[in-house]
């Protein structure tokens, strides 16, 4: 019996360039959660939570290598999260 852990394609390609993806990301995350904040966030504790529980949770998974997996699903949430704040504040 072997106990090797199957990995796919996608997650060993992620592994491998983890540092050039950790420098996208935390521009990415660090200025489009800085940006939504400054822009109307801030104005209520419920968005600025929104934006805030997300942007530092990725930012902790980083600074904590974890798998890029991970870091990855959290940055599309933290992104996703950001973008419709972003656009609920434009059309208000």
């Amino acid at each position: 019996m072997s106990t090797e852990i199957k990995t796919s394609e996608f997650d060993r390609y992620l592994e491998d360039n983890r540092h050039g993806i950790i420098c996208i990301v935390i521009l990415l995350i660090g200025c489009l959660g800085g940006i939504t904040v400054g822009y109307k966030a801030i104005e209520n504790i419920f968005t600025l939570s929104l934006v805030i529980i997300p942007t530092m949770t990725t930012l902790s998974l980083l600074l904590a290598v974890a798998p890029m997996k991970k870091i990855i699903k959290m940055a599309s949430l933290s992104v996703i999260i950001d973008l419709i704040l972003l656009l609920y504040f434009y059309f208000i």
